[in-house]
């Protein structure tokens, strides 16, 4: 089992599926990583040798993942929220923030809500 920037890979699958288990690797940059490293794309991890290995890992430092990338992202949303501009205030509220609807179908951000049958009021006698 290969591991790459503290992340264990799947053995069974494609190189170029595998890295995208890395936080920080899509498919494009998957691609790009591993012709820079001079892997075939459908070879699996479990078919790589240690100087693939070596090579892939050499090549990958020259890329923000994993920690480092959660950081800095986490650092921009909290910018965000503290120059309070639109971006930062949705984010404060946990709304979406591009765009979206949110008086239908913005369950993923806003959460599942528990609807309260509507109260009826004593009368006066």
């Amino acid at each position: 089992m290969a591991r790459i920037s503290g992340v264990d890979l799947p053995r069974f699958k494609k190189s170029a599926i595998a890295l995208t288990y890395i936080y920080g690797i899509g498919r494009s940059r998957a691609k790009e990583i591993l012709e820079k490293a001079d892997i075939p794309l459908d070879k699996k991890v479990k078919d790589w040798n240690d100087d693939e290995v070596i090579r892939l890992r050499s090549v990958i430092t020259d890329y923000q993942l994993e920690g480092e990338l959660r950081s800095e992202v986490q650092l921009s949303i909290k910018r965000l929220m503290d120059i309070g501009c639109y971006r930062g205030i949705r984010h404060r509220k946990g709304l979406p923030l591009r765009g979206q609807r949110t008086r239908t179908n913005a369950r993923t951000r806003k959460g599942r809500r528990k609807t309260v049958a509507g109260k009826k009021k004593a009368t006066k006698k």
